[in-house]
């Protein structure tokens, strides 16, 4: 494969991946401990990730638990769950936090979804600059390093690699929305 190519797979990849990452934040009804990658708590003057302060347990399909590996930290992490986008209130006994995500409505489940299919949206307008990028490079290469039948063949292939990640997007995009539709 041509390394301009290449490169533009690499990019469209990662449009891809932070779609991934962007929906494994949006809670579907059960408990997924992935809601929490992006909350950071004051350890020692640091902002750290959750994860690397403590246990992050799922004993029930709807309940998060988490259990500082030291007790001192509970205050800062019930902190910093209140301050985050979560929406859940957490509940602290002493020695472990938890988080009971409620059954979600009806009306909830379509804003979701919506918000879901904006994102998968914004990850194909994304592989489609890319793309209308790679043309114009290719053009540009035409007046000086390569022929018209190598730009032809250039621009098909970019052209077959972006309907793959659209097509493999629209599958990421349907596959959260079933999840998050599934009572």
């Amino acid at each position: 494969m041509d390394s301009r190519l290449s490169a533009m797979q690499e990019k469209m990849t990662k449009a891809q991946d932070y779609l991934k990452s962007e929906l494994a934040t949006i809670r579907a009804g059960r408990a997924n401990p992935h809601v929490l990658d992006k909350i950071k708590v004051d350890y020692y003057g640091t902002p750290t990730p959750l994860a690397q302060v403590g246990n992050i347990t799922v004993p029930e399909a709807r309940i998060i638990q988490i259990a500082p590996w030291e007790k001192t930290l509970l205050k800062d992490i019930e902190k910093a769950i209140l301050a985050s986008d979560v929406g859940i209130t957490p509940t602290n006994d002493g020695s472990v936090i938890r988080l009971v995500f409620p059954e979600l409505t009806e009306e909830r489940r379509k804003e979701l979804a919506k918000d879901v299919r904006k994102k998968g949206e914004d990850a194909k307008v994304a592989v489609r600059n890319i793309r209308r990028d790679g043309n114009e490079e290719f053009k540009k290469l035409a007046k000086t390093e390569i022929s018209e039948d190598e730009i032809k063949d250039l621009t098909e292939e970019l052209q077959k690699m972006t309907d793959k990640f659209i097509k493999e997007i629209d599958a990421v995009i349907e596959e959260k929305n079933k999840e998050i539709m599934t009572v």
